[in-house]
């Protein structure tokens, strides 16, 4: 998306300047600068690249990065374990926030999510996700949110392409055993599981799809962690797929037993 025009405007006013300080600046005329910021016309390269000096950005931001919105840094508290999660990745958050400084939610698409494991420190990266604010009681102000969208069905009912929302989390001992969190891990990438505690420095990967086995990771490998609050689906579900996954859940659960019996 082209944000020539608002960033014009917005860049103009943040600088203290008139449309004819800033045609001056650009040996332009004060009708042509009305005309840019109005969407009527389109400045030649030369102005483009000119007004990129002026206000000290690339040409890159000036046109495809609406400005308005600034990328921040969110300092967490130190760990003093520097053996526990208190990773790098978990110290500094990128987040983008309004001129208002009210926080945006980002969104990291299954297209995006390759990227995020390089670009999730990056203010830049963060600032070019589509990002959005939700006024509703559930998310409340003074928390980092993020989106992630899911892919594969190891975590069914939830089907794939569903959008997860989820809560910041700083510490490892922050995790509440059983729930489900979105974890940024160096070795396997964004992964969603409830999460379980089998031992020190270690964390158990569970699915809710019976077909897949848990797994243990180690804390080290982590880079953040989100906490699940709720998810967006465009795939409404059929009642026979309901019944059928209930009934899997339940042969899982016999299987288990008799196992355990036979033992």
């Amino acid at each position: 998306m082209i944000y020539l025009k608002e960033n014009m405007k917005f860049l103009r006013k943040q600088h203290a300047l008139t449309q004819g300080q800033l045609a001056g600046l650009l040996d332009s005329k004060r009708s042509l600068i009305g005309s840019y910021e109005e969407g009527r016309g389109v400045p030649k390269l030369s102005i483009i690249r000119r007004m990129a000096e002026i206000f000290e950005v690339s040409m890159d931001n000036l046109l495809a990065v609406d400005l308005s919105q600034k990328i921040v840094e969110v300092e967490r508290p130190k760990t003093e374990d520097t053996n526990n999660i208190g990773v790098k990745g978990l110290k500094v958050l990128s987040v983008v926030v309004t001129p208002e400084n009210d926080e945006l939610i980002s969104i990291v698409p299954v297209k995006a999510s390759a990227g995020y494991l390089n670009g999730r420190a990056d203010a830049d990266y963060i600032g070019q996700l589509p990002h959005f604010s939700m006024p509703v009681a559930e998310l409340s102000q003074g928390h980092s949110y993020r989106v992630f969208q899911l892919k594969g069905d190891s975590m069914l009912p939830l089907t794939p392409g569903s959008y997860i929302f989820c809560d910041y989390v700083e510490e490892v001992a922050d995790i509440r055993e059983g729930k489900s969190y979105v974890l940024i891990t160096s070795d396997e990438g964004i992964v969603y599981k409830r999460i379980f505690l089998p031992g020190e420095n270690q964390l158990q990967l569970k699915s809710d799809n019976p077909e897949y086995e848990p797994y243990t990771i180690e804390t080290t490998s982590v880079l953040e962690i989100w906490r699940a609050l709720g998810f967006l689906s465009f795939e409404l579900p059929e009642p026979d797929a309901l019944n059928v996954q209930k009934l899997s859940a339940v042969v899982a659960k016999m299987q288990e037993k008799l196992e355990k019996m036979k033992g």
